[in-house]
């Protein structure tokens, strides 16, 4: 349970369980959408997500899983493509962010990932359920309203908690479309103190 979620949650009116959930998430875009105010800078994420990093991290990398839009995919079923499919040890994500915007935990933070070629020693990698049109042949950019809070709210916390520089998206390092949209132009990449992907 996380103490400054409980608070929020105190502010929206709704149960105080302390987790940030699908419930917690709906409530505060609600919030936010009436103009009310926006999400808590800090502390809203749940701390478990956070742990003491030992290895040296600069980036974090936006990634799709590829999958057809409102197909929702567990994180066992992408560790299963990783490990099954390609002999990776784990999941190659650090994050998973779901369709309802729920934040799920991948590989291990402290452990270097397997998600951008060239690019994993010193990054984070996340990635958001979603990626393609429902026919699988175009990608599309199909975050929902959900998903794209907790990707902000995620960003936000792992470039303060981490003082990452540089925030970016899988298609800048590869040609592929993932993960579907430009990092660089997106709110994403364009949160306090930093510009384009980069820290000013």
């Amino acid at each position: 349970m996380n103490n400054y979620v409980r608070e929020w949650q105190k502010t929206l009116g709704i149960y105080e369980d302390g987790l940030f959930g699908p419930n917690t998430l709906k409530a505060s875009l609600d919030h936010m959408s009436n103009g009310v105010s926006a999400l808590p800078k800090t502390g809203l994420l749940p701390s478990s997500l956070f742990p003491k990093v030992s290895r040296m991290v600069k980036e974090l990398i936006w990634h799709c899983t590829a999958t057809p839009e409102h197909r929702e995919i567990s994180a066992a079923t992408i560790r299963s493509w990783h490990v099954d499919g390609r002999g990776w040890s784990d999941i190659g994500y650090h994050y998973i962010v779901h369709l309802d915007g729920s934040i799920e935990a991948g590989r291990p933070l402290n452990r270097v990932g397997a998600h951008a070629a060239g690019h994993n020693r010193y990054s984070i990698g996340a990635v958001y359920v979603g990626g393609m049109d429902s026919n699988m042949i175009n990608p599309k950019d199909t975050r929902t309203a959900a998903q794209k809070a907790s990707m902000l709210a995620l960003t936000e916390e792992l470039c303060r908690r981490y003082n990452l520089n540089i925030i970016s998206g899988h298609n800048q390092y590869a040609p592929k479309a993932c993960p579907s949209f430009s990092v660089v132009t997106d709110k994403l990449g364009n949160i306090d103190g930093f510009k384009k992907g980069e820290r000013i």
